[in-house]
């Protein structure tokens, strides 16, 4: 504990003094009789005066003014220990991917060193060591009064990218402030790049106070390894003494969690391993991997079609001889598959009678027949049919044709280096940019000795994929309905090419298998733009102004920066994940910086002055001395009541505290508000869906809401909102008199109601789509002339610009009032719409989402969070917005 004011405690010395004068008391009035013969019997001869006051009113008196000295004097708890010199305070902060899973304890921090340094008067300059959105590199903010840096400190968040120590030990070393201290927020990771540069370049601006250790290490979550029938999931953290445990959760778009699984990390191991085993059809819906705990970039994998697995059917025309080791028709077929896909063998029927993405058959015909058409049919729904060809193929029946091929074949085999031929082996050409085996390396040694030859014809060249270096078809293709048919024209073991056992051969199936849900891979140098990416808890959002876009082959190289920020990139169609871990090693802890004095981030609790309730004590001490005094002087009794209302006054106070920390006093603080329903399943998740947007606002706005009430028309004051939430349900009773009154008087003066129809009808309304549940609800309110809300709103602009207003659905109209009512702004009072925004808002208390959004998936949730902060600062700020449209006008009188 400090003393801001310590020179006040020397007025302590007038203690005894005051003690001399406390020490005389008034002797108390008598009252007597005033008989008219008796006016002297009775009365002392003496004058009595007490020589002293009783000992513990005296006592109670200093102590009073003891107390008093010491509110003076500013008693700070918790002040910690101050800076050496006169200099400014250069706050370094860490808001690398790193800080994010204790951001609050770290800003706690933050402002605890300013505290100190506006308690020395101190100017302050801040500097973070993570480059900002636009790529800027680290760089000092000017030398700022205290309150001035606060709000810059507010402003900050961590980035999903390593800090860029480089660059702020340049900056450190162009300082130049004499007498600086500096106050050192680390996150005690060297992020795989020197350490010692930037610890020597802080001391040399000045003595170093460093705040590190957080209580739980900096998790990473590295991307997963695909193997036949399961993910591999690490888990990677600086190395501890003891033993840790960290939760993996396998998430769906929408939120759910499909698989949760425990990871042990051994005691001074880096990298923990677990296991997790899903069937296919559920494994190919995830989207992404996440930490269980604080949220950040480096607790998220984003999942692509590199981790998902399509179900691959084997068919051989000989299957007796199909798995002999490497001379099997399916031999190399399965080694190049299993690692990827899941793998199925039997007849085609019973093949076809489960979920299958393709079907391979190795040089097997098909001729006319229940086969063949059952095939057919299964392509033309969507499937892929991959085939080889082989000796059946090449001798097919005289007039015999089949149609399941991409082009017409003639009959026999081209012979290309075997005995009997004069020719050699032929390579393979470069695979056109048409092609899906695009950007693929074409090794030289990879020969073709046999292939089946394709009948010339004017669309041939349309139809191939892969080529020989003489220009002959090596693969082919063409669609059938849905699906697709490709053509291998060698057979799918080594007999007549050695392209089964090169790993081409693995790349060209992956690709083909990543086809067969129509997603067409991205793959080679085309340049794959940035679409969503993660901020630094973790949550996906538009690209920062900094971000370009990336190639496609180079994804798993590419380090996490600010022009390349972890996220999805691509069109819709095919994304291609880049994850913070894909490029990272193992975290690896960063040593103390030599020479500074250390405190703990656990211990950096936020300071306290002890003034105001010492105050506030020798205040009611010294009312506890007036009312002994009274009692001395014989006057208690004339003034009963009135002590007795100035103690009942100080028991409430406790009372009064209790009310406001249970939010019955609404006005101390902004939040929203939700009607109560009555239905306690809906009236739970509006309660959760506000929550989870109060959040939100809080942490990208400069707006800050309390927690959400639930509000009843007629009983609660509704003036104290700024929003209401009003799910209507499909049994809802109509309003009473009172409830309608109280809602039209809300509305009137100013407040916002949020209508949810939530699709509980479709009947007509207010206006179309409200559905006929609000019509009876809302009989009685005094609603205006509604119109669709446009991009033209102020609605659509208060805060993000939006296009579409979605919730946990998409497509109902929001209505909001047609034109405006000049009375309140221009402000709409009513905005009804459908499409469930509580159940999109929702967190649980776990921090997931309980409720799938459709169809739209994170991104459509994104998109509903987003409209919750524009109808949030639209109530607040009113049509503010809308003013911008004179601006123009405004500066141009301005002007003259």
């Amino acid at each position: 504990m400090i003393f801001v004011s310590p020179w006040i405690l020397i007025a302590l010395a007038a203690l005894p003094l005051l003690w001399w004068l406390l020490r005389v008391t008034p002797p108390a009035p008598r009252i007597e009789a005033f008989p008219a013969l008796r006016l002297l019997l009775g009365l002392n001869a003496t004058e009595e005066t007490p020589a002293r006051t009783p000992w513990w009113l005296l006592a109670l008196r200093l102590t009073a003014a003891t107390l008093v000295i010491i509110a003076l004097a500013r008693p700070v708890t918790n002040a910690g220990a101050g800076f050496a010199g006169h200099g400014p305070m250069l706050l370094v902060i860490d808001n690398g991917w790193a800080s994010a899973a204790d951001w609050p304890k770290r800003m706690q921090a933050a402002n605890t060193m300013l505290d100190r340094a506006a308690r020395a008067g101190r100017p302050v300059a801040l500097l973070s060591t993570a480059p900002d959105e636009t790529g800027a590199a680290p760089a000092p903010t000017t030398v700022l009064p205290v309150p001035d840096l606060r709000a810059r400190l507010a402003a900050l968040q961590p980035e999903p990218w390593p800090p860029d120590r480089a660059a702020a030990a340049g900056a450190l070393r162009r300082w130049q402030h004499p007498g600086t201290v500096v106050a050192y927020i680390g996150d005690g990771l060297t992020d795989g790049q020197e350490f010692t540069p930037f610890a020597a370049a802080l001391r040399a601006a000045g003595p170093v106070t460093e705040v590190c250790c957080a209580t739980t290490p900096a998790r990473l979550l590295f991307p997963p390894v695909s193997q036949a029938d399961r993910l591999v999931v690490r888990v990677a953290q600086a190395p501890q003494p003891t033993a840790g445990n960290a939760i993996v959760l396998a998430q769906t778009g929408d939120g759910r969690t499909l698989a949760r699984t425990r990871v042990a990390i051994p005691p001074g191991a880096a990298v923990g391993a677990a296991d997790i085993a899903l069937p296919t059809e559920v494994r190919n819906q995830l989207a992404r991997l996440v930490l269980e705990g604080p949220p950040s970039a480096g607790s998220v994998v984003l999942l692509d079609e590199r981790w998902r697995r399509r179900p691959v059917g084997l068919v051989a025309g000989d299957l007796v001889t199909a798995d002999t080791p490497f001379l099997g028709s399916l031999f190399f077929l399965q080694r190049a598959l299993a690692p990827y896909t899941e793998l199925r063998q039997g007849t085609t029927a019973s093949l076809l009678q489960g979920d299958l993405s393709v079907l391979i058959l190795a040089d097997r015909p098909l001729p006319a027949g229940p086969e063949r058409d059952a095939i057919q049919q299964w392509v033309e729904k969507g499937g892929m049919l991959v085939r080889f060809a082989g000796p059946r193929m090449a001798d097919q029946p005289e007039g015999e044709t089949d149609p399941m091929v991409p082009v017409t074949l003639l009959r026999g085999d081209r012979d290309l280096g075997g005995a009997m031929s004069w020719g050699k082996p032929a390579g393979l050409a470069r695979f056109p940019p048409s092609s899906p085996f695009a950007g693929l390396a074409v090794p030289h040694d990879v020969t073709v000795t046999r292939q089946v030859l394709a009948e010339p014809s004017a669309d041939l060249g349309s139809h191939t994929w892969a080529t020989l270096a003489d220009g002959t078809p090596l693969v082919t293709a063409t669609t059938l309905g849905a699906g697709r048919i490709v053509l291998f024209h060698v057979t799918a073991n080594a007999d007549w090419s050695n392209l089964p056992l090169s790993g081409l051969f693995v790349e060209m199936l992956r690709r083909l298998v990543a086809m067969s849900v129509g997603v067409a891979p991205v793959q080679g140098h085309e340049m794959l733009a940035p679409a969503e990416t993660l901020d630094g808890f973790g949550l996906l959002s538009a690209p920062p102004q900094a971000a370009t876009g990336l190639e496609a082959d180079a994804f798993g190289a590419t380090p996490v920066s600010s022009r390349h920020p972890p996220g999805l990139y691509g069109p819709e169609n095919s994304r291609r994940a880049l994850n913070l871990g894909a490029a990272m090693r193992p975290p690896e802890a960063a040593p103390p910086v030599s020479g500074a004095r250390i405190e703990p981030l656990s211990a950096t609790v936020p300071e306290r002055e002890l003034g105001p309730p010492l105050l506030a004590l020798a205040i009611l001490l010294l009312a506890l001395d007036m009312l002994i005094a009274l009692g001395l002087r014989g006057l208690l009794r004339a003034r009963t009541a009135g002590a007795a209302a100035v103690l009942a006054v100080l028991a409430t106070v406790p009372t009064a505290h209790a009310a406001l920390d249970t939010g019955v006093f609404p006005a101390l603080e902004a939040r929203l508000g939700y009607i109560v329903t009555g239905d306690a399943n809906v009236d739970a998740i509006s309660k959760a869906g506000l929550e989870g947007l109060s959040e939100f606002v809080n942490d990208r706005t400069a707006a800050h809401l309390a927690e959400p009430d639930p509000v009843t028309p007629g009983v609660t004051d509704l003036s104290f909102y700024p929003l209401l939430y009003w799910p209507i349900t499909a049994d809802a009773a109509t309003l009473t008199p009172k409830e309608a009154v109280a809602l039209n008087d809300y509305m009137a003066s100013g407040g916002i109601i949020l209508v949810d129809t939530r699709d509980s009808g479709s009947g007509a309304g207010f206006a179309p789509g409200t559905g006929a549940a609000l019509k009876r609800v809302g009989l009685g309110l005094e609603i205006p002339p509604l119109a669709p809300l446009t991009t033209d709103h102020v609605i659509a602009r208060s805060f993000y610009l939006l296009r579409d207003f979605p919730g946990r659905y998409d497509g109902s109209t929001v209505w909001v009032q047609r034109g405006g009512d000049p009375t309140n702004d221009s402000v709409s009072p009513v905005i009804i719409g459908g499409n469930d925004w509580a159940a999109a808002w929702a967190v649980d208390a776990d921090g997931h989402y309980p409720y799938a959004v459709i169809p739209g998936g994170m991104r459509q949730r994104v998109l509903a969070y987003r409209f919750g902060v524009n109808v949030v600062m639209y109530a607040l700020t009113g049509n503010y917005k809308g003013d911008q449209v004179h601006v123009p006008a405004i500066l141009e009188r301005l002007g003259q």
